[in-house]
């Protein structure tokens, strides 16, 4: 299957099996990363967030906090 297939595809299919598609992709990139595929950009933007998050954890949100808002926001 093509990708220009696979993507013709995709807004067929129930929205789990879109999820469950979404959080494999995510799941591939993140071995992706992690595996050094990261550009030098990509390094440099992680080390800022990290310093970021060393100097002032708590200035964030939680990730329950995060997913609270985007489903708050898409009811909208």
């Amino acid at each position: 299957m093509s990708k220009m297939e696979i993507l013709a595809e995709l807004p067929k299919l129930e929205l789990a099996d879109r999820r469950e598609i979404f959080d494999r992709i995510c799941e591939i990139e993140e071995r992706d990363l992690i595996t050094g595929g990261a550009t030098d950009e990509e390094k440099k933007l992680l080390d800022r967030e990290l310093a970021e998050y060393q100097q002032n954890p708590e200035a964030g949100s939680s990730w329950n906090e995060v997913e609270a808002r985007l489903r708050k926001s898409s009811r909208a």
